[in-house]
Order: C-alpha cells, then sequence, then structure tokens
C-alpha cells in the first residue's frame, strides 16, 4: 500500500507544481495586460479609455441581465454553462484566426494558397501539341501527358465507378464529408479515408503539398499534415462554391495522374487501352477508377493480378451502391484483364529530328511572352507537310538501306575508320570509348584504385539491348552487347541527313536529320555542321556574275589550267595548289556554265582568286550561310563546315529572284482554345539582283544539261513530267568522306548529305562515295515520291521564262574547239575522275562534332 500511496503523493505533487506554473503564468499576462493598458492610456488617454471601458462593461451587464431572465445564474449546471459558451467562442474566435492564417499565408507560415481568380479559372498542365501545315498531329512536349476533355465525353459508368469507390456521398455534401471524417478517426483509417472527390480535386489541382505550397509551420511532420488537410477542405469549400458537381467530376478525371506518364482521363484510356474515353467499358473504367488507390500497385501492366482484384473491388462497390446488379459484377468480375499498352513517346512518330528544332525555338518564343511550352497546351503549327515528311523518310529508309549494304560489302572483314594513308587508326574504338558516359560513370566509380575494372566492364561484361538495324522495319535488333563492341557496332554506319524548303515562303516542308532518333540523336540537318565540298561553288560563281568589279556571265570563259596561290595565314606563309579530279588539266577554255556542271576545281580557284576570298564569303554570308566562313584562298572549295540547313536555305535565293529567305519551321502558335497567339513569317531581303538569280539558276541546270555535268544522276528518276525542270549541285569532300547534293525547281529545294559519324569513316572508291552516288539518290527518290502524288502535281513545272531585264550573254556562248568532253564525276580522289575538292581541313570555330551515338540500351 505504501508504494501506492508513494506514487500518489508523486502525481498529487507534479499536479500542484503544474498548477503553480499555471498560475505564475496568469500572473505574468495579468503584468502584460496591465503594462499594454498603460502604454493605450498613454496614446489615447485617460478620458478616452475610461469611455471605452464603460461602454464595454455597459454591454456587458445587459447581456448578462437578458442571459439571466432565462437562466439561473445560482444553478448548478451555470458555471459550465457559462464556461463551455466561453470556450465555444474562444474556439469559434481561433478557428477564425487559424482560417485567416491559411487564407493568406500569414507570416509566412503555412505557405501559399491559390487566389481568388486561380480557384475561378484553375489552370491544368496540358501537354503542347505540335501539328503539321496539314492538320496532323506528329508530336507533344510536357511535363504532364495530358490532354484534356468534356464531360459528356467521360462514360457515366466511368463516373459511377469513381463515386461508389471514392466518394458515395459525392452529390450530397459540400465538399466535406463529416461522416467520412469521422468514419477515418474511429477506424485509423482501415476502412478508408476521409478525403472526398473534391478534396482530392484540390490537391491534385493546386499541388497543395509541392514545396512551393509549404510555409515555416509545415516542417513539423504532424503539423504539416493537419495544415494540407486544412487547406484541401478550405479549397473543397471554395470550388463547390464556384463550380457545379459536373464540373468537378470533369476537372478530375483531367487532372488525376493514372500511372505511366497519363495524366488525365483521355491518355490514360490511350495508354492502357488504346481508346477514346467514350468508347471504355465497364471493366476497363473500373481498372483505371482502381488505379487512384496507388498508382503502381495496381498498375496492370507492372501488377496485373492485383489491378484485377482492384478492378473487381471497384465493381463490388459498384453493386453495393446498385450502380450495377448483382449479376452483372459477378460476371464482369470473372473477365480475364485484357490491356492494350500504348505509351506515348513525344518523339515518337515522324519528324523526330524536327522536334528538337521546335522545342528550341518555341521555348526561346516563351521566355520571351510569357508562355511555357510544357504546361501551358499550346498549339504549334508547322510548316512540314506530313505526306512530304512521310515521303522523305520512306525515301531515307530506301536509299541509305541499299548504301549502308554497299558499304559493308565494301569493307567487308575490315573496319572503315582509316587515315589519309587508308590504314586503320589504331585504339580508334579506344578514343571513342573514353567520350561516353558509361566510360565516365565507370571511371567515378574505379578510379583510382581499380582502373583495370574501367575496361573489364567495357570490353568483357556483355549487356541485353536494342540496336538499331536495317534487317527489319522495326529497325531493332534485341542482342548482347558489350559495350566496347556496340561502339564499334555503331560507327560502322553512314548517317544522313535531309531538308525539304519552299523557297518563296522559306517552309521547311521536310527533315529527316537521320537514320532512326531512338538510336541516333544527333541531327544532320541543323545540328550537324561539315565541309560542303563543292556545293559551295555556286556561291563563288554568284559573286563573279554579280559582282560589279567582275561583272561575269555564263558565257565568259576561263582556261582549265595549274592554279598556285601564296598567301599569309596565322603569320604563317602557306602555299596552295588546288588539283582537279582528273589529275589533270585540259587547258581548254571552258564557259562558266561548263566550269561549275563539270566542278572543275582550277577554275574555281581562279575565280576565288579574282573576286577575292573576302566577297565571296560576304555573298555566302548575305545569301543565308550563318556559320563562320574562313577567307582563305580555298574557300570556293568549301572548305568551312556549314549545316546543311543554310546550306538550302542559302539555295532558295536562287529560287526566291535573288531575296534570301530565312527557313522557318513554326507557321502559327494558338493556346489551348485555339485562338491564335502569334503568326510567323519568313524574313526577305536582298541578297543579290534578279537577273543574277536568273542566271545562276541556269547555271545549276548545267550539271544535268552539259556534257560531263556532275548532277546527271538525276535524269535516273522519274521527276521530269508536266515539263518539269530543275538543277542541282553536288559535292564530295577530301577522301569521299562526306557526300552532298542540294536540288532546286520552280517550288522546292531539297538538298541531303551522307557521311560517317566520324571523317575517318568513309568509302575508298570515289565510284561508290561521292555526292554523285551517296546524296543525289536520296533528293532524286524523295521527288519522286513526291511528284507521284497527285495533291502535289503544281509542284511541278519550268522556271521562269527570262525576260528584258537579263541584259548579259547566257544563251549564245559560240563554238569553242577545244573543250573536252571528258565525263566527270564527283569524287575527291584524284587518281580517278571526278569532283574533286581537294583541301586542307578548315575547322569553322563554331563547327559541332556529333556525340558518340553508341551503347543504346533498351
Amino acid at each position: 500500500m505504501s508504494q501506492y500511496r508513494d506514487r500518489f503523493r508523486a502525481v498529487r505533487h507534479a499536479f500542484g507544481a503544474f498548477r503553480q506554473r499555471i498560475r505564475q503564468r496568469q500572473k505574468q499576462l495579468g503584468n502584460v495586460k496591465r503594462g499594454v493598458g498603460r502604454q493605450i492610456v498613454k496614446i489615447a488617454g485617460e478620458e478616452r479609455v475610461n469611455s471605452w471601458l464603460d461602454t464595454y462593461h455597459g454591454y456587458r451587464d445587459r447581456l448578462r441581465s437578458f442571459i439571466h431572465q432565462y437562466i439561473d445564474p445560482d444553478a448548478w449546471y451555470y458555471p459550465y454553462l457559462k464556461n463551455g459558451v466561453k470556450g465555444f467562442l474562444w474556439a469559434f474566435l481561433a478557428l477564425g484566426i487559424y482560417v485567416f492564417i491559411l487564407n493568406y499565408n500569414f507570416l509566412y507560415l503555412t505557405g501559399a494558397m491559390p487566389s481568388v481568380e486561380e480557384l475561378k479559372n484553375p489552370k491544368l498542365n496540358q501537354a503542347s501539341e505540335i501539328y503539321s501545315q496539314d492538320g496532323v498531329m506528329i508530336g507533344k512536349f510536357y511535363a504532364e501527358n495530358r490532354t484534356p476533355i468534356k464531360y459528356e465525353n467521360i462514360p457515366k459508368q466511368l463516373i459511377n465507378a469513381l463515386v461508389a469507390t471514392e466518394d458515395v456521398r459525392f452529390y450530397d455534401h459540400g465538399g466535406i464529408d463529416p461522416r467520412a471524417i469521422g468514419r477515418a478517426v474511429i477506424t485509423f483509417g482501415r476502412d478508408g479515408g476521409g478525403s472526398t472527390i473534391t478534396q482530392q480535386l484540390a490537391k491534385n489541382l493546386f499541388k497543395t503539398r509541392r514545396k512551393t505550397s509549404t510555409g515555416l509551420l509545415t516542417r513539423i511532420p504532424l503539423i504539416r499534415k493537419v495544415i494540407y488537410k486544412s487547406k484541401e477542405w478550405l479549397m473543397a469549400l471554395k470550388l463547390e462554391r464556384n463550380f457545379t458537381k459536373d464540373e468537378i467530376i470533369t476537372y478530375y478525371f483531367n487532372t488525376v495522374d493514372f500511372g505511366s506518364n497519363a495524366f488525365g482521363l483521355k491518355t490514360a484510356a490511350r495508354t492502357f487501352f488504346n481508346k477514346e474515353p467514350d468508347s471504355l467499358n465497364v471493366q476497363e473504367g473500373a481498372v483505371l477508377v482502381g488505379l487512384q488507390k496507388a498508382t503502381t500497385s495496381y498498375n496492370p501492366l507492372k501488377n496485373p493480378d492485383r489491378s484485377r482484384e482492384r478492378r473487381n473491388i471497384v465493381l463490388g462497390q459498384m453493386a453495393k451502391y446498385q450502380y450495377l446488379t448483382k449479376n452483372q459484377s459477378d460476371s464482369i468480375s470473372a473477365l480475364p484483364l485484357v490491356t492494350d499498352f500504348t505509351p506515348e513517346n513525344p518523339y515518337s512518330g515522324p519528324a523526330s529530328y524536327l522536334k528538337n528544332a521546335v522545342q528550341d525555338y518555341v521555348k526561346k518564343w516563351g521566355e520571351e511572352n510569357g508562355y511555357d511550352l510544357y504546361t501551358d497546351g499550346l498549339r504549334i503549327i508547322t510548316t512540314i507537310d506530313s505526306r512530304m515528311q512521310r515521303y522523305a523518310e520512306d525515301a531515307t529508309d530506301e536509299k541509305m538501306k541499299q548504301l549502308q549494304r554497299t558499304f559493308d560489302n565494301h569493307w567487308r572483314d575490315r573496319n572503315p575508320w582509316t587515315d589519309e594513308d587508308g590504314k586503320e587508326i589504331p585504339a580508334f574504338i579506344d578514343s571513342v570509348a573514353r567520350r561516353t558516359e558509361r566510360y565516365k560513370s565507370l571511371s567515378r566509380r574505379f578510379m583510382p584504385l581499380y582502373p583495370d575494372s574501367i575496361m573489364y566492364y567495357m570490353k568483357n561484361v556483355k549487356y541485353k539491348m536494342r540496336v538499331f538495324s536495317w534487317n527489319n522495319k522495326r529497325h531493332y535488333d534485341s542482342t548482347e552487347m558489350t559495350p566496347y563492341d556496340s561502339i564499334a557496332y555503331y560507327k560502322h554506319f553512314l548517317q544522313s541527313g535531309m531538308v525539304a524548303m519552299d523557297p518563296r515562303t522559306g517552309y521547311i516542308r521536310a527533315w529527316v536529320g537521320g537514320l532512326d532518333y531512338d538510336y541516333f540523336k544527333y541531327d544532320h540537318v541543323k545540328q550537324g555542321k561539315r565541309q560542303p565540298g563543292s556545293t559551295f561553288k555556286p556561291f563563288v560563281y554568284t559573286t563573279a556574275i554579280d559582282d560589279t568589279l567582275s561583272n561575269l556571265s555564263p558565257c565568259d570563259r576561263i582556261q582549265d589550267k595549274p592554279f598556285r596561290k601564296e598567301y599569309r595565314e596565322n603569320g604563317e606563309d602557306k602555299i596552295w595548289e588546288p588539283r582537279n579530279s582528273t589529275g589533270f588539266y585540259s587547258y581548254s577554255n571552258m564557259t562558266l556554265r561548263r566550269a561549275m556542271a563539270r566542278s572543275v576545281n582550277s577554275i574555281t580557284a581562279q575565280l576565288t582568286d579574282q573576286v577575292g576570298p573576302e566577297r565571296v564569303a560576304e555573298y555566302a554570308h548575305r545569301m543565308g550561310i550563318k556559320s563562320r566562313l574562313q577567307a582563305v584562298p580555298s574557300i570556293g572549295l568549301g572548305s568551312s563546315d556549314v549545316s546543311l540547313y543554310e546550306l538550302v536555305g542559302a539555295y532558295c535565293t536562287f529560287v526566291n529572284d535573288g531575296e534570301s529567305t530565312e527557313p522557318i519551321i513554326v507557321q502559327r502558335i494558338e493556346d489551348r482554345d485555339g485562338n491564335v497567339i502569334e503568326t510567323f513569317t519568313s524574313q526577305h531581303k536582298r541578297a543579290i539582283s534578279p537577273e543574277t538569280a536568273f542566271l545562276m539558276r541556269y547555271m545549276l541546270q548545267g550539271g544535268l544539261q552539259e556534257s560531263g555535268g556532275t548532277s546527271q544522276n538525276l535524269w535516273s528518276f522519274d521527276l521530269f513530267k508536266n515539263h518539269n525542270e530543275m538543277g542541282g549541285k553536288t559535292g564530295t569532300t577530301s577522301n569521299n568522306s562526306d557526300g552532298w547534293f542540294v536540288g532546286v525547281s520552280n517550288n522546292l529545294v531539297v538538298g541531303a548529305w551522307v557521311g560517317g559519324d566520324d571523317r575517318s569513316i568513309h568509302f575508298r572508291s570515289t565510284d561508290l562515295g561521292e555526292g554523285a552516288k551517296t546524296a543525289l539518290p536520296l533528293v532524286g527518290r524523295f521527288l519522286e515520291k513526291v511528284y507521284a502524288d497527285p495533291k502535289f502535281k503544281s509542284l511541278q513545272g519550268p522556271f521562269p521564262k527570262a525576260d528584258g531585264s537579263i541584259t548579259k550573254n547566257y544563251l549564245n556562248c559560240g563554238p569553242s574547239g577545244d573543250e573536252e568532253t571528258t565525263e566527270e564525276s564527283d569524287s575527291t580522289d584524284v587518281s580517278e575522275f571526278g569532283d574533286s575538292t581537294f583541301v586542307p581541313t578548315v575547322p569553322a570555330p563554331d563547327a559541332t562534332t556529333p556525340p558518340d551515338t553508341t551503347g543504346n540500351q533498351r
């Protein structure tokens, strides 16, 4: 007994000490009150304060008299009633203060709440969609992959499934369900939570639990949960006040996360079942509603058995609340789980390489105009024609598959990376491997203690992966390779790029940046820059014809003879002696048209020296070349790196009567409601005279019409119906590292490039590696497909005829008995006939090198 007595005394002592502390606090509070009172008296004056107190005491006495008329102050229950009323009033005041703090984030205690405008017009994070000019959606950009739908497109049974499972009294409460809260408190959440559909919407719509919505008090774990719930209750009440139940349901299905990067019902229906929402049946809707409990645990792909169990629970709830009969629920529950998983990839589908360029363009535009590409649901209408894009991709697949087979047979069991002497570059794959992310990751893991482990994992450990392959239409094979082997495997592939442009509007009609974006991310249209070879020569001839100091015409003649140029570069004396691809000089006096058609290096070099390298660079920039050009004697043979994108844009000047046309990829941008925000047009400026443009078109036609023209392979394609006329220029760089072709017609300018990822990867033979055999077939096959489509019949036709403004002689050049008729080809091998640009490499300072595109583990 003494033991219990001691414990009782200890408890009584502790309680007494607690009461003593309370009295001390009350005394201190009294002192504070008195101190505050004295300060108020000093400020307001004693008489005014006494008047206020008298008024207060008068109201208090009248209230007491009124209460005492109905309640006996001497009754035993009166003190309890009085204290209860006081407690209620204090609690009500505290609640008001708490709501005020929540609503206005007082002193940054609880985190920001949405404004009145945001509550009335909530903004969903919506994917921006990219469309071709002819209305075909070709991709999306998003932070959350969401496409909103309207209430009438939501199946009624899907709404019933949601209500029966998540909030059975949804149509009866005002945003908060007291019964559900009470049940959740009593059962500690075992029988379900207390959140209503409206509360869940508030959480999803306004991201109440993100770091941006937190305050000082939310750093305390238990208080944080109370604040989050309180904010959701408060927002739920406001949402119920601003929206109908149908609107809340619609917002809910548009905001909810279904997992697998599917936000909103429309995207989820397409992702899991490849259907539109209004085509979903009861069991499919039950699967989607079941995902709301846990998107990973009940994912039908990752956990099909658990997903089926959860689906059947949802069906049971629907039967319980009479949305289905018991027999219907049981029969549907017996059905197997069937899905058609169709995930959306923003870069899948056509024009994958273009999408990167569109992304960069619209992101910059959005930063300047206050729009977010990933959340604002923009409709981006590009200049691409989906049919032309398909033809371009098909032509690239067809011709590059054939070319790759030729390339593999050409090298057979040898590796294609060779030096200037044709010998395999030692340790080539080692140097490439060291630039890969896998190698860098292994280095961070094993260096400096275990350096041998890096090469062990690179050369000995095989991984399952999908690798690019031309063996099937899917463009991949599943295999096992070491990272080292995968690098060597990918380096055997020739790469390509092709772009088509309307010369007058500047609209890009087709854009193929590589073989397959899934495996080769590097874009060879705009990102890649390489020496253009002989495709740069037209800028030299343009300068010679347009510049008033030289003022030449297509009929003017220059002798094909050796050329030697001594010059000084970077403080060093140099000598440049370009050679013709034939290995000899004909010493014939060639017209400029024939010299350009045959791509004679010696005549181009003489013209460059005559007009000056600086003027050639100036004219090239004037016409649309943006890359830095080194004004050296070899500039005319394409010694500075440029992109295919800018080269094709510059060639459009010839067709557009001498006006340079800025290439454009976005035609207009609309908001999520279809209102046009901005329309884009190409910038035009005078670059050369209309007469020079006409004469250069005539010169480019010479590549097909002149004896020995390097573009004559274009005649092998069916392109010349309906009086269609074309011109073009091929180009091949040293060792056949790059093959180029740009073809021009009255309504379309198309360019293509073919080469290896590295300049050391190329054909050994000019017969196989020249631009006329590698790049030209891509353009020819593409145009063949375009012209075969009746919808593009209007693209065919002749160039405009000459009018009275053409003063220079271009037709009646007169005979010349000393011109050779040797047929030329497009080559850089001086031991054979060809279009040689045999020049030293002069990389532009802003030239880019493609990253390693190997080891694509899938």
